[in-house]
């Protein structure tokens, strides 16, 4: 976490230093190529913040300002008198936010490619964990930890032949939760630290036990996580039901 407040605090910094500098490296030679030249030079700043929303607009607001001060007439000063030149710095500050909503949208593209093939990664684990006739209880010790990292948990395990004790909340196979008989948002709504949630295993329409999870400070888990640890636990219930009596001990 600290090294990507680092990167953004360097990003912020650069998106206001890096535009001063180049305008400023432009000065000697504004009288010899035109303006709209100099303006594409500058945007290249504003892509070069790389998806990060405030370093973005830091960016294409710097970059307005710095091409006003030093390559429009009157030079040196915040003052425009041409209309070509008004038209130019006011591309350039929507360019430059348009710019950077376009990188800032493919980042969490790359970002929810990235999460999602986790994902699939973590099925595919366990179901070759399956399909390799591995114990029911290594499958469950690998799927906690599986559930542990998906949903962010702050501890999860195993209980067999285990259902509503502690009156827990509850995560339906359908991916909603429940506390008693009202339905949560989880999406919207955060838990306090320390909420205990059960998921309920089955296999070969027999009931199995449950995961009983406790969740984080400030618990989020989206529809998609949910699904997939409902998943995960229907793995572990076809291994279980197919299981010996010594594996569930």
């Amino acid at each position: 976490m600290a090294r990507y407040l680092t990167r953004d605090r360097i990003a912020v910094l650069a998106a206001f230093v890096a535009p001063l500098a180049l305008a400023a490296v432009l000065v000697p030679f504004r009288a010899s190529f035109p303006n709209t030249d100099a303006a594409l030079a500058l945007l290249v700043v504003v892509v070069a913040a790389n998806g990060y929303r405030l370093a973005g607009y830091l960016a294409a607001v710097s970059v307005a300002v710095w091409f006003d001060f030093f390559l429009t007439q009157p030079y040196e000063g915040f003052t425009i008198t041409r209309r070509t030149d008004i038209e130019t710095t006011v591309l350039l500050l929507v360019i430059g936010v348009a710019v950077t909503e376009i990188a800032v949208w493919g980042r969490c593209q790359r970002v929810t490619a990235s999460r999602r093939a986790g994902y699939l990664d973590g099925i595919n684990s366990a179901a070759r964990a399956v399909a390799a006739g591995s114990s029911a209880s290594v499958l469950t010790e690998q799927v906690t930890s599986q559930l542990t990292q998906l949903l962010s948990l702050r501890t999860c395990g195993f209980q067999y032949g285990v259902a509503g004790i502690g009156r827990p909340a509850r995560l339906h196979h359908d991916g909603s939760v429940t506390v008693g008989h009202r339905a949560l948002d989880v999406g919207a709504e955060s838990f306090p630290a320390g909420t205990d949630i059960e998921l309920l295993v089955e296999g070969g329409g027999i009931f199995q036990g449950r995961f009983l999870m406790t969740s984080a400070p400030g618990w989020r888990a989206t529809q998609e996580q949910r699904l997939l640890a409902v998943a995960l636990a229907d793995q572990v219930g076809a291994a279980l039901a197919t299981s010996h009596p010594v594996d569930q001990s």
